[in-house]
């Protein structure tokens, strides 16, 4: 996508585009290398200070494998996601939600002025828009095939489309089960024992008389082996963003170190790190649709896609998505300067 954004768009434009994705990806960095860090200092009592340095000791331990293959690489990030997602299913049968209330908000959600924040940074969360560029580099490898490039191998074009739609589908729908789950958790323990909860230590600790302290070792390995992941990917985001708009080459353990320093700062300046990691998801959201819109213009354009454009009912459901995107968005920004529903 960054690429053929640079071959189509104009170069403002495409600075443009590329400094909203260069924020969209320094948030995610600083936002999961805390998560990870947190996870260390929840698990092991180490000092924040300790555990930014271990977290950025292991992704680049992390990056290194990808000098023995991608999929190598590829099998420990899913290796992380399968122990994130078992924690979060041992944390839901401990919880023992009412399955009826979350069927019913999940099919008729209800936002209230109270909620639109963290609405806001639930949609970054989850539809993060670097993984939008990642995802579009990713399925290259599948491209340098004899086969694709054939003349009138239309067979294995729309093969191809239809991995890509796999993975694509797998992905978000896991991130949207995992995050879920984590609300499911909290309204199911937290709200429901009348406890208010403002720091990611006092959650990690009131789960511990509530559900047991399986609950809270599975809540910390979840907080760190996300962090991990999604920083690791996080940076492979970034060398894919910087060399698809730029056409530079950088150095992915020399950009992994750079986007440190923003996490580093935050933990040496002693801020609140629940509050930063809720504002980096807002700044997602914010991102997001500067990642999704030149996708669409891009797709849309059969002298680009050839057979495999865009139909038109799927330009009209992305147009709708990214209205709604925007649409909360504008009214978060709506809200913050002082306006009421």
């Amino acid at each position: 996508l960054p690429q053929n954004c640079r071959a189509v768009f104009s170069r403002p434009v495409n600075l443009g585009l590329w400094i909203a994705a260069e924020l969209g990806a320094i948030a995610t960095d600083l936002a999961e290398f805390l998560g990870a860090a947190l996870g260390f200092y929840l698990l092991f009592h180490l000092n924040m200070m300790a555990s930014a340095l271990l977290t950025g000791v292991l992704v680049f331990l992390i990056l290194a494998t990808e000098l023995y293959g991608f999929r190598r690489l590829e099998q420990v990030i899913m290796g992380f996601v399968f122990v994130i997602s078992t924690c979060y299913a041992i944390e839901i049968f401990l919880a023992k939600p009412d399955w009826g209330q979350v069927v019913h908000h999940t099919i008729i959600p209800h936002l209230s002025s109270a909620s639109v924040y963290i609405a806001v940074g639930m949609l970054g969360a989850t539809v993060m828009p670097h993984v939008v560029y990642l995802h579009s580099a990713l399925v290259q490898a599948r491209m340098k095939g004899e086969h694709y490039h054939s003349p009138g191998h239309l067979l294995h074009r729309l093969q191809h489309a239809r991995y890509a739609l796999v993975d694509v589908l797998a992905a978000m729908n896991g991130a949207w089960l995992v995050n879920s789950a984590m609300i499911i958790m909290s309204a199911a323990v937290f709200f429901r024992a009348g406890r208010q909860v403002l720091t990611i230590e006092q959650a990690h600790e009131t789960l511990k008389p509530l559900l047991g302290n399986l609950s809270a070792t599975a809540f910390g390995i979840a907080l760190l082996f996300s962090g991990l992941s999604s920083s690791t990917v996080g940076t492979m985001a970034g060398q894919v963003i910087l060399e698809g708009f730029l056409n530079i080459k950088f150095s992915i353990f020399l950009r992994r170190l750079l986007t440190m320093l923003p996490a580093i700062a935050v933990i040496a300046i002693g801020l609140d790190p629940l509050r930063i990691l809720v504002l980096s998801q807002v700044v997602l959201s914010f991102a997001l649709p500067f990642a999704l819109l030149p996708l669409i213009m891009l797709t849309r354009r059969r002298d680009l896609m050839g057979d495999l454009v865009n139909g038109r009912r799927t330009n009209l459901l992305a147009y709708v998505t990214i209205g709604v995107i925007l649409g909360l968005n504008a009214l978060l920004l709506y809200q913050t300067f002082g306006g009421k529903f």
